[in-house]
């Protein structure tokens, strides 16, 4: 029933919108060209941004401070049945949802899927938010330049997630692994 239901709700909306358009003689196409001139606008204005982001994680990646901080923290981690693998994930989701799923598809190619490490490490990618693209993309794009508390809370928001996620992920797979 959701299936069949869910196969028609797009066409459904969209008729329902050309509908109530030309019922209230909304000029339906000059309106979508001046919502795409608007959104070409906005594409523009956040591309200094998106390639700020970009070289930001290139960086990052490239200098070899994953690593660095994954030897450094991967004792500590491991007393708290926390693989190492997923350290790069902790680090990066914040910065890029791409960089971020591209180490996880490593990681599930690397351990497979029903890997713990593998598991986790999917809790956390849906756990968190790219705080640092959000707010450079979305915050400039709209010309918003104080964003200290913005990213405070969104800061705050992806730890208290990393942290829910290997929790959560202990509770319902490691758990099921050694019983």
């Amino acid at each position: 029933m959701i299936q069949k239901i869910s196969i028609y709700i797009l066409p459904a909306m969209i008729l329902a919108i050309l509908f109530a358009a030309a019922f209230k003689k909304v000029r339906i196409y000059e309106e979508f060209i001046e919502g795409a001139k608007d959104g070409f606008k906005v594409a523009v204005s956040i591309i200094p941004y998106l390639v700020a982001i970009i070289v930001a994680v290139s960086m990052f990646k490239s200098s070899g401070a994953i690593g660095l901080i994954t030897s450094f923290t991967g004792g500590i981690l491991a007393k708290l049945s926390i693989p190492v693998d997923v350290i790069p994930i902790m680090i990066t989701r914040s910065l890029s949802g791409s960089a971020t799923l591209g180490l996880f598809s490593d990681i599930a190619s690397s351990l497979g899927p029903d890997s713990y490490a593998t598991k986790l490490a999917a809790v956390m990618v849906g756990s968190s938010e790219t705080t640092f693209y959000v707010l450079a993309v979305y915050f400039g794009s709209i010309g918003i330049k104080k964003y200290r508390y913005a990213l405070l809370t969104g800061l705050i928001a992806d730890f208290t997630g990393i942290v829910l996620a290997i929790l959560v992920s202990r509770l319902f797979f490691l758990a099921s692994t050694v019983s």
